[in-house]
């Protein structure tokens, strides 16, 4: 991270935050890191615990809905970018109950951003990094070309709405008050550590219980998978090219339907298709989801891992090996 000797990461506790720090940790040792995590559900004192040992991490118990709290981490701390994971994530508990999806990823980024605002006075070179998704930009047919850096924002469910919205915020403050930022857009991750409830871990705890996987509707939803340490590479990488006042598409280089997906993952575990299930599709089901990188690939040496199967098979061990990781 060029020029970037203090980096405040929010949501570091989370699957991607936690896969970031872990990358300038072992990468870049002379890097101060304040991690901000409120500790919800998604995440795991398993986690945190990854980092105790390192004298140049530290971490405070902070909801980015706390603007009080927020803005005395940010003055003492004096960062020198802030890269904000924190965030309501999972599609299903956005339609379920979209509150705490405004209340966090709207008003949680624009505490954030106002508390930006006051450091940007102590730091002036001082840059907001806005990690967000390819929802954003709502759904693609199967031939449509993929997303881009222009692609419309046509945002489908309270959660990528909500997200649509603080990459607003955080363009408009940019503007408004002359914030430094970035923002990017990256496809679905995967890796260790990720909560139970995302379709790759549904699909390895289900084969190793050897219950019923369910996939909604009929499967053939696509979506862009990205290796969530090749996300992280990506976010430094930006940052060691000095990119600034950017929206950058972050993406896998690998589309596939979720049903393809499942049965891959079926093989590569040895079992068969019978434990596959059926359900009701999903409320505003987007149809594919697909990242051109031609930005990033322009502007960086960054690539994303090219090997799937050896991705996978990272993952699946990982939840063969860590049973209990979110029991307290």
């Amino acid at each position: 991270m060029q020029n970037k000797d203090r980096i405040l990461v929010t949501g570091g506790g989370g699957f991607i935050g936690s896969h970031f720090i872990n990358e300038i940790l072992s990468l870049n040792p002379d890097k101060e890191i304040l991690n901000i995590d409120c500790i919800s559900y998604a995440t795991s004192n398993k986690t945190l615990d990854l980092f105790n040992d390192f004298k140049n991490y530290q971490f405070k118990k902070i909801d980015i809905n706390n603007f009080e709290d927020v803005l005395l981490a940010f003055k003492s701390f004096k960062p020198d970018i802030v890269v904000h994971f924190a965030a309501e994530s999972h599609v299903d508990n956005s339609l379920a109950g979209p509150k705490i999806f405004l209340e966090t990823n709207i008003m949680g980024t624009f505490n954030l951003l106002q508390a930006s605002v006051e450091v940007k006075k102590i730091v002036p070179s001082f840059i907001f990094h806005h990690v967000s998704t390819d929802e954003v930009y709502g759904d693609l047919d199967f031939h449509d070309p993929k997303f881009t850096e222009s692609s419309s924002y046509k945002p489908s469910s309270p959660y990528s709405t909500s997200k649509a919205s603080s990459d607003l915020l955080v363009q408009s403050w940019a503007r408004t008050y002359g914030l430094n930022f970035m923002i990017t857009n990256c496809s679905n991750n995967f890796g260790a550590r990720q909560h139970t409830e995302k379709l790759i871990p549904t699909v390895i705890r289900k084969i190793l219980s050897n219950k019923k996987i369910p996939i909604y509707g009929n499967g053939l939803n696509i979506r862009d998978w990205i290796f969530a340490q090749d996300h992280a590479q990506a976010i430094i990488s930006i940052h060691e090219h000095g990119l600034i006042n950017e929206r950058i598409n972050v993406g896998g280089d690998h589309e596939i339907s979720n049903l393809s997906l499942v049965k891959h993952i079926l093989k590569m575990m040895d079992c068969n298709e019978d434990l596959i299930e059926f359900v009701d599709d999903r409320l505003g089901h987007d149809l594919r989801y697909a990242i051109d990188n031609t930005k990033i690939y322009s502007l960086t040496n960054w690539r994303p891992t090219q090997d799937f199967d050896a991705n996978i098979q990272e993952t699946i061990e990982w939840y063969q090996n860590n049973p209990n990781w979110w029991e307290s």
